[in-house]
């Protein structure tokens, strides 16, 4: 008999699976080729789920369900929250963009975008490697058919195909790895694993070997050098608009997988997996950093950035567990946290301008495409300035007080390690700000390709316009936000 507490538990994704199948059964009698009354239906449902699912987060209580295999806690709630508001923000900016690219055939990129979100929420809600693994695989497999949702287009088609292959390839090590603990601890629970593992009962080397193969895995979800080989080419094959579908809200997901799986289940082997990690940090920072600046195509570059953000956001993990001490874990992770979500952030509204200077025809692609962007449109090109000044770590944006909080968090370590992570983050971060610097300058200083003022949708334009005010206001007053992002680490360590 299932209880009570474990429908409670799972609750938004009940909502989010119910309402996915009734849209999907809705679209089926809609001609409309702008897909209007299925565009809003998603719209009212995210809009739900993300209130529940904040609301359940507000409340601050850690519950589980159906045997300890599902957790409802405040860190999985408020990254359900922010993914949902990062769907539903994605859908507004790529709505017009797909509809003149004949997308909207079907409904499809409003239904399998929430089987998307609804893996994602397996993912942070799972705390047991079989509903995890299960979670990943829905959103890959959504993920896949997405990118391939021009079927005319030989581009995406070619990025869809590399996406699969490579992240089959992923999925494999990650479920490798996880077969490797499991076969170690006899037990598929993250708590459960914990413990056993905590008892020192458990043979060291096959742990490690199981380790690798589970950091492996996870970098290449996160996209973490050298398993980054598939973002570039998927960022500028995919349509835009589903480039930044696969490229905001599932790195929330990602972000929550590695809590679980390496924080709440491998705790006890942090001195292995931090020393990993730290590896595909300097990588990340390095390939992301050196490769964008040769990038002439926009969506390539910020692949590349997506790349060394990731890198840094990896060094806070890095720096949790000290000498066998947690006292800086909830700093180091709270700073990731609030690193991600930030980047997400500033991902919708740098890919959100891409989108609405996109025409039919045309994609706006390239760097130089930007030109004259000030004379035709002075509100959008300072919302993509303000974009690339946080995404290069420049105050007062909120992309400036991330990059602090993670450098914090490895200087408050007290390790000449860390502190030597951290000036080579800084390193690294400033030879980045010349590439973002560079869009800046195209826009500014470019004599403009084209006279024509940039139009907009009134959603889009309001959407935009609080994307790019957020950016702003939370680099000012970053408080409340590091603040929540703290109390969800700190309840998630006390599990």
């Amino acid at each position: 008999m299932i209880d009570k507490l474990s429908w409670v538990a799972i609750y938004p994704e009940i909502v989010l699976l119910v309402m996915a199948c009734i849209i999907a059964l809705v679209d089926l009698s809609t001609t409309d080729a702008r897909r209007t009354r299925t565009y809003v239906l998603t719209l009212l449902t995210l809009a739900v789920v993300a209130v529940l699912t904040g609301l359940a987060a507000n409340e601050g209580k850690t519950a589980y369900g159906f045997g300890g295999m599902v957790v409802s806690d405040p860190m999985g709630n408020w990254l359900k929250c922010f993914a949902t508001v990062a769907l539903m923000v994605t859908l507004v900016y790529g709505r017009p963009y797909a509809a003149d690219r004949d997308m909207l055939r079907g409904g499809e990129m409003f239904t399998i975008g929430m089987f998307a979100l609804l893996g994602m929420f397996v993912m942070i809600s799972g705390s047991n490697f079989l509903l995890i693994y299960l979670g990943l695989e829905l959103l890959t497999l959504s993920s896949y058919a997405l990118v391939a949702l021009r079927r005319d287009n030989a581009v995406a088609s070619e990025a869809a195909m590399k996406y699969f292959v490579l992240g089959a390839m992923a999925s494999g090590f990650l479920l490798y790895g996880l077969s490797m603990l499991y076969g170690a601890t006899g037990s598929l629970d993250v708590n459960e694993v914990f413990k056993i593992i905590a008892s020192g009962k458990v043979n060291h080397q096959v742990l490690v070997f199981g380790l690798v193969f589970i950091v492996a895995g996870l970098a290449f979800k996160v996209g973490a050098a050298p398993f980054h080989m598939w973002v570039p080419d998927v960022y500028q094959g995919a349509p835009t608009a589903v480039t930044l579908l696969i490229g905001a809200a599932p790195e929330l997901a990602a972000f929550a997988i590695i809590i679980r799986l390496l924080v709440e289940g491998l705790l006890p082997l942090a001195i292995d997996w931090q020393q990993m990690l730290a590896l595909l940090a300097i990588a990340s920072l390095l390939v992301g950093n050196l490769a964008a600046i040769a990038q002439t195509n926009l969506k390539r570059m910020l692949a590349y950035s997506t790349i060394a953000q990731m890198g840094f956001m990896l060094l806070g993990l890095v720096a949790g567990v000290v000498n066998g001490n947690t006292y800086n874990a909830q700093f180091a992770y709270s700073a990731s946290m609030f690193y991600i979500v930030t980047y997400v952030l500033t991902t919708l509204a740098s890919f959100g301008i891409i989108l609405l200077l996109a025409r039919e025809g045309f994609e706006s692609e390239e760097i130089t495409d930007l030109a004259g962007l000030n004379q035709r449109s002075p509100l959008y090109a300072g919302v993509m300035a303000i974009a690339m000044f946080s995404l290069a770590g420049l105050p007062p944006l909120v992309g400036f007080y991330a990059k602090l909080a993670v450098l914090q968090a490895l200087i408050a370590s007290g390790q000449a390690l860390y502190i030597g992570l951290a000036v080579f983050a800084v390193i690294t971060s400033l030879i980045g700000a010349f590439y973002y610097l560079r869009v800046v300058k195209v826009m500014y200083f470019d004599a403009p390709v084209t006279a024509s003022t940039v139009s907009a949708p009134r959603d889009v334009r309001t959407v935009l316009s609080i994307n790019g005010l957020l950016i702003l206001v939370l680099g000012i007053v970053p408080g409340g936000l590091m603040t929540l992002c703290a109390k969800a680490i700190v309840a998630t360590l006390a599990n």
